[in-house]
């Protein structure tokens, strides 16, 4: 169990009292005189995610008063678990809310301990029976695998580090691993991964897990493995490479959910795609104006080497559809274009699937966890046009990047295929309650909980 959990209910177990914003004055009129002059004296605002500790008349601990904007928002206890002094704490709140605000702070109690030692310990909120507390701790513990590996710098986690990580997930529900690693690429006829990641001396990959019954439907996972993105001879800006560690994070959801999906044995046969590159510069790097044959047999032009991400992902789509999977959803960091149009907090998601696609939007906004899906406007495709090859990795000008790099990945999709794109941030940019700053999994509850209501428990 996650250290930040405690199953049994002790006695020295403190109250969490959980109040929305607007119901605080009438509760606050309710209360003993011993609890208003508390509240009082500490200058206690009815803001969400402030908290007060109230102790009894001899000092000692007795409740904690947690304000929250409405009970379906429950980020703001996110806060607690590294503000309350250790201990064992539960919600006072209805149980059908209980599940949503544990998630929220087992995500507030994360910390990355690799490398420095966290400053505390994390205080424990209480799994309460009749919870679907196996629910809780999969979320929370896959959200940290998915930090974690976005977290860790390219040193430690390039292309090998990553299938070193893949093996270790696959071993543990014992799923099948396959990997395609250096020149075999070619062999394989996986030319666009091979020459992306050629100029690394970590060789790129092709990782492919699957796991699951055949009877089972097929959902494909793909995820953008570029473990450090320097632009390649397009070389980025100093500033630009600071957080590239981060550019495999569509991997690192992709594996993130595969965990989800695994632990809950849900009713799916799984394989997981990971193209694992890094975009390096070197002698041998692929240049701006080759021309690479992908795996479907499209040529494409290098417009730019900076775009290598939906060039890799352009072979690993085209190995997804050949087994006409059921769902094919690919998740990438893939363009700054998406962060322009919609923040750093907000992933874009593209879909040729209206029905899945409203689906996902609708249970992602149930679980907090929202995406806003952006068109696949067919008549940017032109801007991707090339005079030499099939199509060009980079549009002729700047607008609408986003979608342009989602209608490149199209053309490795077939339209009978439904197929969801996310174009995610991968990491919070400031700390928010449940949310600190540094790799974050973005969209990975929602679509879990839409396999769930489709594949069943």
């Amino acid at each position: 169990m996650l250290a930040c959990f405690q199953k049994t209910m002790s006695k020295s177990a403190i109250p969490i009292t959980i109040i929305p914003q607007k119901e605080m004055e009438t509760w606050r009129a309710k209360q003993d005189k011993h609890v208003k002059n508390w509240l009082q004296a500490t200058q206690f605002k009815s803001e969400p995610g402030s908290f007060s500790l109230i102790p009894d008349e001899t000092g000692k601990l007795i409740k904690v008063l947690c304000c929250i904007s409405e009970l379906k928002q429950s980020w703001s206890v996110g806060i607690l678990p590294l503000s309350l002094p250790e201990g064992d704490y539960y919600f006072e709140i209805d149980k059908s809310y209980y599940a949503s605000f544990a998630i929220a702070w087992g995500l507030g109690a994360y910390q990355f301990d690799r490398y420095k030692k966290p400053k505390r310990k994390s205080a424990k909120c209480v799994l309460i029976k009749n919870i679907d507390a196996s629910y809780v701790e999969n979320t929370v513990a896959s959200i940290y695998f998915v930090r974690d590996l976005i977290n860790t710098p390219a040193d430690d986690m390039g292309p090998s580090e990553l299938a070193d990580a893949a093996n270790v997930l696959a071993k543990r529900y014992k799923a099948r691993t396959k990997h395609i690693v250096g020149e075999t690429l070619l062999k394989h006829n996986y030319p666009c991964i091979y020459t992306v990641g050629r100029a690394s001396d970590d060789a790129p990959r092709l990782i492919d897990m699957r796991w699951g019954h055949k009877k089972h439907p097929l959902v494909v996972l793909v995820g953008k493995g570029v473990c450090f993105d320097t632009g390649g001879l397009d070389i980025k800006p100093s500033s630009a490479m600071l957080l590239m560690k981060k550019d495999m994070g569509g991997a690192a959801h992709v594996l993130g959910l595969a965990q989800m999906i695994m632990s809950a044995k849900l009713n799916i046969q799984l394989r997981v795609l990971i193209p694992a590159v890094e975009n390096s510069v070197s002698g041998n790097a692929y240049r701006p104006g080759d021309i690479i044959k992908s795996r479907k047999g499209l040529t494409i032009e290098i417009g730019n080497t900076d775009a290598e991400g939906r060039v890799v992902l352009a072979d690993a789509l085209t190995e997804a559809a050949s087994e006409s999977p059921d769902l094919i959803i690919d998740m990438a960091t893939l363009t700054g274009a998406a962060r322009i149009a919609l923040g750093t907090e907000l992933p874009a998601v593209f879909s040729n699937n209206d029905k899945i696609c409203e689906e996902v939007i609708k249970h992602s906004y149930q679980v907090q966890d929202p995406i806003w899906r952006l068109p696949l406007f067919g008549l940017y495709r032109d801007s991707l046009n090339s005079s030499i090859a099939d199509i060009n990795n980079c549009g002729s000008d700047s607008y609408g990047g986003a979608i342009t790099a989602a209608l490149f990945l199209k053309e490795f999709v077939p339209d009978n295929i439904p197929w969801l794109h996310y174009d995610v941030m991968a990491w919070n940019v400031k700390t928010r309650p449940g949310r600190p700053q540094g790799g974050e999994a973005m969209g990975l509850r929602g679509l879990f909980s839409y396999l769930v209501s489709v594949h069943g428990l």
